[in-house]
């Protein structure tokens, strides 16, 4: 069952459609044809249609699906943040109501990377292959400098002040994309529900490691991780020097710790695009990773 009509608190999408599963609405936007399907998890803070640009082209060889799960984006409120096993199950109800058959291939954003591996803890059969953009790893404490993986004990940052900052971040990130889309995707980035909804989930870092730390490891399938060395324009960009440069080398850590796990895995370093901006600005880099994963999972 489909319905596109908004909710009352959110806003309806400006493309796309909205999946009812079990009892709430999940926003969904599928295009291209073929297999295996390509399905996108975001980070905290950000939403499906972030990688419309990398979705335009991956649609060009095979299915690609953008969605938001419950309680980020389009979809309906659910409290937070959420468990991984209850993300994971949702995705599995909505690709299953949507009639996209498995294997898939999930490309994975930041925390996006959490609920991708309890994915493959639940489904094992289910996943042909990862890609892995700064994907969150369940040892990340032990990779990351203490200023940045105390993220889930501080006190909530202010919205108010986070505002202007993201509003200028945002609004260069989408220059590039549809005008039909670019001022919802900047308005709503930087409303008070998205903004909140990002903060809810971050706090949950250390209860998502414990949860994944019960159980296995990725599947063995071909893997592509891409880590950014590059700034993003906006908060970030106030980050001390010494303080980015340590925590870019836990993320070059963390990628290598997930490939060193299969046995087709590649490390594959992003010298001019930040964290968040990935997607925007280097969407050619993150489509070739999925091509790849997609070749390898189908020779495989």
């Amino acid at each position: 069952m489909t319905n596109n009509t908004a909710s009352a608190t959110r806003p309806a999408p400006p493309v796309g459609r909205l999946q009812k599963v079990d009892g709430r609405r999940i926003f969904v936007h599928r295009l291209g044809t073929g297999g295996p399907p390509v399905v996108f998890l975001p980070g905290a803070g950000a939403v499906g249609l972030d990688y419309f640009a990398v979705q335009q082209k991956v649609s060009q060889f095979c299915t690609a699906v953008v969605y938001d799960r419950g309680g980020t984006g389009y979809s309906d409120p659910v409290p937070l943040p959420r468990t991984a096993a209850a993300v994971a199950t949702e995705l599995h109800e909505v690709l299953h109501a949507q009639n996209l058959t498995a294997p898939y291939v999930l490309v994975a954003h930041s925390l996006g990377g959490a609920y991708a591996h309890r994915f493959t803890q639940l489904y094992p059969g289910e996943v042909a292959g990862l890609v892995w953009l700064d994907g969150f790893h369940r040892d990340w404490a032990d990779f990351q400098p203490a200023a940045a993986n105390s993220t889930d004990r501080q006190p909530a940052p202010d919205p108010g002040r986070m505002r202007p900052a993201l509003r200028a971040m945002f609004t260069e990130l989408v220059a590039d994309y549809p005008e039909h889309l670019r001022q919802p995707l900047i308005d709503a980035h930087t409303g008070d529900e998205w903004l909140r909804a990002g903060i809810a989930e971050r706090r949950s870092l250390t209860a998502l490691a414990d949860e994944l730390r019960a159980g296995p490891d990725l599947p063995d399938v071909p893997v592509v991780a891409l880590t950014t060395e590059g700034t993003d324009p906006g908060p970030q960009a106030s980050i001390p020097e010494e303080t980015m440069r340590a925590v870019h080398q836990g993320m070059r850590k963390m990628a290598a710790a997930v490939v060193s796990t299969v046995s087709s895995g590649e490390h594959r370093v992003v010298s001019d695009a930040g964290h968040h901006g990935l997607c925007f600005t280097r969407p050619d880099i993150v489509v070739r990773a999925i091509r790849d994963v997609v070749d390898r999972a189908d020779r495989a």
